[in-house]
């Protein structure tokens, strides 16, 4: 949700950005709605004042002059139920056209109809090379017993998987790593609700819209029918959705903020739409695991993007503490979404591949998100009108399994088809170092 003074100042920078998102919205039409709510409301208030008046003077009327005001009452009412009926119609229409429009990008960010229109900033790192003929994390994984896709596919259908083994302590070992490498910077870890409400994910912009499509709605059977019934919570496809919603309604400290959040958590996609794509592999999975940083800070632009490279960089340290070569890309108009004002990926260099492919996603919102959830500040130093502030949000993925496994085995093999264990992970496997020893 947009702070709607701020669309009537500049509609146009709004107007632009819907189109610069690939939105089609129609920000007049919503002007023609907001000056009818606004002439509606006074116009009901306005009767409801006669109301109270004439309720309180025909207990004292007798005769033709109390009949005279009852008839002007039943008319006024009337009137009254039709304006407020025409009102409500408005206001709902009004609200759910606030849903669909998009937060205005910085300035610094490309303009491009879809992922063709990023840009490379930067890279790290060196791209490995074989004195051997390299094999994909399938091959490998299968051939070492650590990966069963066939398996998975039978008990939960197409882009599902096990590990198992060394495979499943090797994920583990990589989720520790990083929720130590977090708690070391004072980061407050969660373990949140797998679950949560269509208000939620309203709240956190993923609700309404496209995104709907992508996530699992939680129901099941009624006892008396048999038909199949929804309990208004959804499976989360990033714990973003639950450690932003954790201060739901909430008026924060100034002196609390910023709140460094990590969520530790099984995500869930549908994958709609994606049929034939990424289907080898692990790669794209309905199933998978992240640890996810969430900022709540001060509705401050400067000091939001420093934190912003903040919680790049812890990606981008995880990464580099693994050894494997990344990029940085700025994400443009067209692939960010209607809620985001900047954005970035990582993306991770995969031999089989023979290019980069996405493994983390950094993103700035501004107080897209606060409104939506209603998360306010209280910040003494603003004027009286304005002491409470809507905080802004950040998130980034620090890392998000089995994505990640894909560069991890396929970097680290050997010409024997076994796999070096990363030396920082060691430590979280019991100090192995070969994997199929």
């Amino acid at each position: 949700m947009i702070d709607l003074n701020d669309l009537r100042a500049r509609p146009d920078a709004y107007k632009k950005a819907a189109k610069d998102k690939n939105l089609t919205i129609d920000i007049d039409a919503f002007f023609v709605l907001d000056e009818k709510r606004k002439a509606l409301i006074p116009r009901i208030e306005e009767a409801r004042a006669k109301q109270n008046v004439a309720s309180k003077k025909i207990p004292q009327l007798e005769g033709e002059e109390k009949a005279a005001l009852l008839a002007e009452m039943k008319t006024l009412s009337d009137d009254l139920k039709k304006s407020e009926a025409e009102l409500k119609a408005v206001e709902t229409e009004w609200k759910n056209m606030q849903f669909t429009f998009p937060s205005v990008p910085l300035d610094n960010v490309p303009v491009g109809k879809d992922e063709s229109g990023n840009v490379e900033v930067m890279t790290w790192g060196e791209k490995p090379t074989f004195d051997f003929e390299p094999k994909d994390h399938v091959e490998l994984g299968e051939a070492l017993d650590i990966i069963d896709i066939p398996r998975g596919a039978k008990v939960s259908g197409a882009r599902n998987y096990y590990l198992k083994g060394d495979g499943a302590r090797l994920q583990k070992a990589i989720m520790n790593f990083t929720i130590d490498h977090l708690h070391a910077k004072g980061w407050t870890m969660f373990s949140p609700p797998l679950m949560a409400t269509y208000e939620c994910f309203m709240g956190t912009g993923f609700f309404p819209g496209a995104d709907e499509n992508q996530i699992y709605v939680v129901g099941g059977k009624d006892e008396k029918t048999g038909t199949l019934e929804s309990d208004n919570l959804h499976l989360i496809g990033t714990s973003e959705v639950t450690v932003c919603s954790y201060h739901k309604d909430e008026i924060l400290k100034q002196d609390e903020l910023p709140k460094r959040y990590a969520g530790h958590s099984a995500c869930f996609r549908r994958e709609a739409g994606t049929y034939g794509k990424d289907t080898k592999g692990l790669y794209r999975v309905h199933q998978f695991e992240k640890v996810e940083q969430v900022v709540l800070c001060e509705a401050n632009e400067e000091e939001s993007l420093k934190i912003f490279e903040e919680i790049r960089k812890n990606a981008e340290e995880v990464l580099q503490a693994l050894k494997l070569p990344y990029r940085i890309i700025d994400v443009c108009t067209g692939d960010m979404g209607k809620s985001k004002i900047y954005m970035q990926d990582i993306e991770t260099w995969m031999p089989s591949r023979d290019s980069y492919g996405e493994t983390h996603s950094c993103s700035y919102l501004g107080d897209f998100q606060a409104r939506r959830l209603n998360i306010r500040y209280d910040d003494p130093s603003a004027d009286s009108g304005q002491a409470k502030k809507f905080c802004h949000t950040l998130n980034n993925t620090c890392v998000a399994s089995p994505r990640i496994l894909i560069p991890v085995i396929e970097q680290y093999q050997n010409a024997d088809g076994t796999i070096t264990v990363p030396e920082v992970l060691r430590p979280y496997m019991g100090g192995q170092e070969i994997i199929g020893q």
